[in-house]
C-alpha cells in the first residue's frame, strides 16, 4: 500500500473510532469521510461497504482493549486499580458500536466472537482476582461483573466519571478497608 493510501486508511480508521465512541453506531459514512477530511470516495475505496468499516473498528478495538486488560493483570497493583483503568479506558472506545453489533450482525459485520470472548474471559480473571484480594464486593459471579461492565462502558457517550459508571463502581466497590485507594 502507497504511504499516502496507509495515512488515509489510518485516518479513516481513527476519525470512526472517535466519532463512534461518541455518537455511538448512528454515524454515516459520508460524517466519517467530512471528519476525517476526505472524500467519501476515498473511504469506500478502502472499506466498501459500512460493514466492512464496522468489522474493521470491531476487531481494532477489541484487540486493544484485550491487550490493555492482559497488560493490567500482568502489573503487581491492585485489582481495583486495574479494574478502573479498564473502565477508563474503555470510556475512549466505540463500545456501544460493538453492542449494537449484536443484534441483526451479518459475516461482515460481525465482532469476532472468540476475541469477545477471550475478553469476557479476561475480565471475569481479573473480577475474581479483585474478588480475592477483597476489593471487589463478592456477592456477584465474575460473569456478573462482566455483565454490569458492559452496561457501563458499551453506551454511546460513555465516560469514566458520568453518574451511571460512578455509582456502579461504587455498588460494584468492597465495602471496608481493603477496598479503599
Amino acid at each position: 500500500m502507497r504511504a499516502d493510501a496507509r495515512r488515509n486508511r489510518e485516518r479513516i480508521v481513527a476519525t470512526a473510532l472517535d466519532l463512534f465512541a461518541e455518537r455511538g453506531p448512528g454515524v454515516s459514512m459520508e460524517d466519517i469521510a467530512c471528519a476525517a477530511g476526505l472524500g467519501v470516495g476515498t473511504l469506500y475505496r478502502h472499506f466498501p461497504d459500512r460493514g466492512a468499516l464496522v468489522a474493521d473498528l470491531a476487531t481494532t478495538t477489541l484487540s486493544g482493549l484485550r491487550d490493555h486488560v492482559r497488560a493490567g493483570l500482568a502489573e503487581d497493583v491492585s485489582r481495583w486499580e486495574v479494574l478502573l483503568r479498564v473502565v477508563r479506558y474503555c470510556a475512549g472506545q466505540p463500545l456501544a458500536l460493538i453492542t449494537s453489533l449484536g443484534a441483526g450482525a451479518t459475516p461482515s459485520t460481525a465482532a469476532p466472537v472468540e476475541l469477545i470472548q477471550e475478553v469476557d474471559a479476561l475480565l471475569a480473571r481479573l473480577a475474581a482476582q479483585a474478588q480475592e484480594e477483597g476489593t471487589l464486593r463478592g456477592d456477584i459471579t465474575p460473569e456478573q461483573v462482566v455483565g454490569l461492565l458492559n452496561v457501563m462502558v458499551c453506551r454511546p457517550g460513555a465516560r469514566f466519571d458520568d453518574p451511571l459508571s460512578t455509582v456502579m463502581l461504587d455498588g460494584l466497590k468492597a465495602p471496608g478497608p481493603a477496598s479503599r485507594g
